[in-house]
């Protein structure tokens, strides 16, 4: 307990020096009372001022750079989430830097031994210093000797005790986030919480090299039929929790583009070809890398794309996938009803809103974009103000389709820049019309038959028991005794739970220190 309460004093203390109340308290009005606590809590330590000619969001960016790992990981976080912050704010959180200070190569050494043991060990050749940093883990090149010859590979090593830090502080910060729900009514809408609950089960999973490894090495499956898009090949007897081992990238940044143009690539292809390639792992496989930024891809000499650091993935179910390729290419053919259908068939808009009125809404935004020059229209930002326009619709946004806008936005900035004139629509097209095509030839729709066929002879035998536990559940919600409405988050339930106890601990403590002082003096 007291370990948690000096964490959390601590992180008080950096929010208040490194400008980042400030700063909040420029884009939402803090109480009073928090403000004039954040200001106890500086007493005595010099405040950094951040410069003035900045915006709210930019000025927050360097705060939280300079508080460290888990502050980076939260800002970045929140960039994903304009459902929660504003999209004016996500987009300032979105340009956060994760870049820190590499640690030692001597560390780097001791941890890769102590992971992959002596035996493997031995068979790595150099290693070099590292040639990138970031808050949870750093990159260094190295050659492993494998059936006789030398292999190139980069190596991915987390931070030491990096795990241990992130999590004391997220302990710290739960709690903060638990007492300023519980102290201000109005704070209840940001769902601190919930926030902090999810970076830690996100970042988590982010610490275990090993989910980044298996990432990869799913799209490398997906994809290894795609030409022209090359995932590295992973190295599992040099891959753990702590380090992944993957091929070294042979290429350029897709950034360089005088580089490209000098080896004789063809920008405008490459452009459309990443636009289609995203869109492929996107609708065709329902996995698609989730931070498909410049500094995450490279082109080699035959201009092929490679993409690396799959710490973001993306995931859609069938139905997400069917949704969203239907939407697009609805939008493609200015069909706007058709669009609206697809929106009532799935269940996302409740069945009595008007159909008409929806479609409406939906030629609002579509007419306008197709109204601009092929250079300003973009299917993610169409994506985005249809998620707006379904709000008012009562339709909830489903996080992995979020994720997928957003990346979308980050894929079409990409081709821009390599071709300004790239046309999303026509290079889209060919995409979308080839699944819907096979989605609806007669073989997906006789496999689709004998997959249901199969699926209820299965549960046949099952059947006079499942009438049994329906008329039971019945019985049970006529009597008023089965309450449906039961959270899906039992993590989040546990965790505040934790959090309320743990209140209870520090105000008993408090009486009892009290009581004692009263007694003694």
């Amino acid at each position: 307990m007291i370990n948690r309460i000096f964490k959390l004093f601590k992180i008080a203390r950096k929010l208040s020096t490194s400008g980042a109340i400030d700063t909040i308290n420029e884009i939402h009005s803090l109480p009073t009372s928090i403000t004039i606590f954040f200001q106890c809590i500086a007493f005595g330590a010099s405040s950094k001022k951040i410069t003035e000619n900045k915006t709210p969001g930019e000025k927050l960016c360097m705060a939280l750079q300079g508080m460290g790992t888990t502050f980076i990981k939260l800002g970045q976080f929140l960039a994903t989430r304009p459902d929660i912050i504003g999209e004016e704010l996500a987009r300032d959180l979105e340009k956060l830097q994760d870049k820190v200070p590499a640690f030692e190569l001597h560390d780097a050494k001791k941890i890769i031994k102590k992971e992959i043991g002596d035996n493997y060990f031995k068979d790595i050749v150099e290693i070099s210093e590292p040639i990138a940093a970031a808050s949870i883990a750093q990159v260094h090149l190295a050659k492993i000797r494998l059936a006789n010859k030398e292999k190139e590979v980069a190596i991915k090593i987390l931070r030491p005790e990096i795990e241990k830090l992130f999590n004391e502080e997220l302990d710290a910060l739960m709690l903060f986030a638990y007492i300023i729900e519980s102290s201000f009514s109005k704070a209840k809408r940001l769902r601190l919480v919930e926030v902090v609950h999810l970076l830690r089960e996100i970042t988590n999973i982010e610490m275990d090299l090993r989910f980044e490894a298996a990432a990869a090495n799913e799209l490398y499956e997906n994809t290894k039929d795609d030409l022209g898009f090359n995932v590295p090949k992973i190295y599992w007897n040099y891959t753990t929790k702590k380090i992944l081992t993957l091929d070294k990238v042979d290429g350029f940044s897709i950034r360089e583009q005088e580089k490209l143009e000098k080896l004789g690539i063809n920008l405008k292809g490459l452009a459309e070809n990443l636009i289609q390639f995203f869109l492929k792992q996107a609708v065709r496989d329902g996995f698609f890398h989730g931070d498909m930024h410049q500094g995450n891809l490279f082109v080699d000499e035959k201009g092929n794309i490679i993409p690396v650091d799959f710490g973001i993935m993306g995931r859609l179910d069938k139905d997400n996938r069917k949704f969203l390729a239907e939407i697009l290419y609805g939008f493609i053919q200015r069909d706007y009803v058709k669009v609206a259908e697809v929106h009532f068939q799935a269940g996302l808009v409740p069945q009595n809103a008007s159909k008409e009125e929806f479609a409406q809404a939906l030629r609002s935004v579509g007419e306008p974009i197709f109204g601009q020059s092929i250079k300003d229209i973009s299917g993610g930002n169409l994506l985005a103000q249809l998620f707006e326009i379904t709000e008012k619709f009562n339709m909830p946004t489903q996080p992995p389709l979020l994720l997928l806008q957003k990346t979308m936005v980050v894929v079409e900035g990409v081709a821009r820049k390599l071709y300004p004139e790239t046309n999303i629509w026509e290079v889209s097209r060919p995409v979308l019309e080839d699944w819907l095509k096979n989605m609806k030839s007669p073989k997906s729709t006789f496999d689709k038959a004998i997959n249901t066929s199969s699926e209820i002879i299965k549960r046949i035998p099952d059947l006079p028991q499942l009438m049994d536990r329906a008329e039971y559940a019945l019985k049970l919600m006529s009597e008023g005794k089965l309450n449906l409405a039961i959270s899906g988050s039992k993590n989040l339930e546990i965790e505040q739970m934790k959090l309320k106890n743990f209140r209870n601990n520090i105000v008993i403590s408090f009486f009892g220190i009290v009581i004692v002082f009263l007694l003694v003096f």
